[in-house]
């Protein structure tokens, strides 16, 4: 006891106190670590929105990531190792040469449990909590470390230098779009986000890297007025066509000179035959082109998000479609661009719209050969792809590398595609089961 009692004075002590107080710090820095890096900085910014000073402070110091991580590790570093130090020269002055050997196991010990695992844990599962509690002094330690870190900074790039390695400065910048895309799809596969949910939140993602190519009603499929034809005739077509918007062409259906509107039409006729004295022989003399609207012409490589945008600035829903050599492609109107967003849009005049998609109860879909992959996508939730082909029938003609007839079936990216109709060169139905 008379051997023991010296080597415990207040030296050992005041020794074991600073261990367990680098411990602390130890702990401190690795929470901190795990909590800047692990709160959403949308989260951040809420809270800073109403007020939180703290999380104004971690949205501040986590702009720079790489000065963040430097600092707290060279705070981390330091402490264990001097933690370390202190308790192989405590234990060596209590055990001699083998309190090495324990000194190592002992700090193992008590570093992985109190310093990492508890402190990380409880960063993970309160991050934002956690990181708006700690910026304060975080911000502190960057601004004593500021030259240390910078120079250490300054090695690190020069050595990456040497090896052709360049480092970007705002690499630490994340791609918001990417990562909500992938908040939504990992909710969904998990049962929290609902698949319409997930599909409008995704659709309105994705409008800027989509063109009005990919989405647009094919020149083939539109309806036009013949400015040549009668007023009566023009006046039936409107009455029976379900789109309040037609196209007028004169010659020929690329000679595009205007779009009429239902109600510009109706308006204009029931004025003239209305007037006093007019009879209905008095729409003879009606001509189109007074009523008709300019044509809004745009390009096919224009993205859904910029045409959206245009549409909503010039006040109008129609748009003609043009490639690169001005010749007519198709249509695009502001519902088209909505629909990739809410999904099909059907009004009181489509009561009886036929529905694209028929499942036959054996496992087999009949599919009209006009849907595009990415509806088909959305509604069945399969991977088909739309690098090369926007309909399902351009998908079927790319692989098959011909144009199929009736009867025909092919077997690529795991599904069975039989073809059951086909007008001209142009595939109409297919019937399409997962294999």
């Amino acid at each position: 006891m008379e051997d023991i009692s010296p080597i415990l004075d207040q030296a050992f002590w005041i020794t074991s106190g600073a261990i367990l107080a680098l411990l602390v710090f130890s702990a401190f820095f690795s929470g901190s670590e795990t909590a800047l890096t692990a709160a959403s900085r949308g989260k951040l910014r809420t809270q800073a929105d109403k007020g939180s000073r703290g999380a104004q402070r971690a949205l501040a110091i986590t702009e720079d990531n790489e000065r963040l991580i430097g600092s707290v590790l060279l705070g981390n570093n330091l402490v264990n190792i001097l933690a370390t130090s202190l308790t192989t020269a405590l234990f060596t002055r209590l055990f001699g040469e083998s309190g090495v050997a324990l000194a190592t196991l002992v700090m193992t010990v008590l570093v992985l449990i109190f310093a990492e695992v508890l402190p990380k844990t409880y960063a993970i599962t309160n991050a934002e909590t956690a990181a708006a509690r700690v910026a304060g002094p975080i911000s502190l330690i960057i601004m004593i470390f500021a030259p240390i870190v910078s120079l250490v900074r300054w090695l690190v790039r020069g050595v990456l230098r040497v090896f052709g390695i360049q480092t970007d400065p705002d690499s630490h910048i994340l791609a918001v779009r990417e990562e909500i895309a992938g908040a939504i799809t990992l909710g969904h596969s998990e049962g929290i986000v609902e698949k319409e949910d997930r599909d409008r939140i995704l659709g309105a993602l994705d409008l800027s890297d989509r063109t009005v190519e990919e989405i647009m009603l094919h020149r083939s499929s539109i309806e036009m007025i013949n400015a040549d034809d009668d007023p009566s005739a023009i006046l039936n077509q409107c009455l029976e066509s379900s789109h309040t918007r037609l196209p007028v062409f004169k010659d020929n259906q690329e000679n595009i000179i205007g779009v009429i509107h239902a109600k510009d039409l109706a308006r204009t006729m029931y004025r003239m035959v209305s007037a006093q004295g007019a009879s209905l022989d008095d729409l003879n003399s009606f001509n189109i082109k007074d009523v008709a609207m300019k044509p809004y012409f745009v390009p096919d490589t224009t993205s859904l998000d910029d045409q959206m945008r245009q549409f909503l600035r010039r006040r109008t829903h129609f748009a003609l479609v043009v490639d690169e050599y001005g010749s007519l492609e198709g249509l695009i109107t502001l519902e088209d661009i909505l629909e990739e967003i809410v999904g099909e849009i059907s009004d009181e005049f489509d009561p009886h719209a036929e529905q694209l998609i028929q499942s036959s109860g054996d496992g087999h879909f009949e599919l009209d050969g006009a849907m595009t992959i990415r509806d088909i996508n959305r509604a069945t939730d399969w991977s088909l792809p739309d690098d090369e082909a926007n309909t399902i029938a351009g998908l079927v003609i790319y692989e098959a590398q011909m144009i199929p007839t009736v009867g025909q079936v092919f077997s690529f990216h795991g599904f069975r595609f039989e073809v059951i109709g086909r007008e001209a060169n142009r595939i109409t139905k297919l019937r399409v089961k997962p294999l």
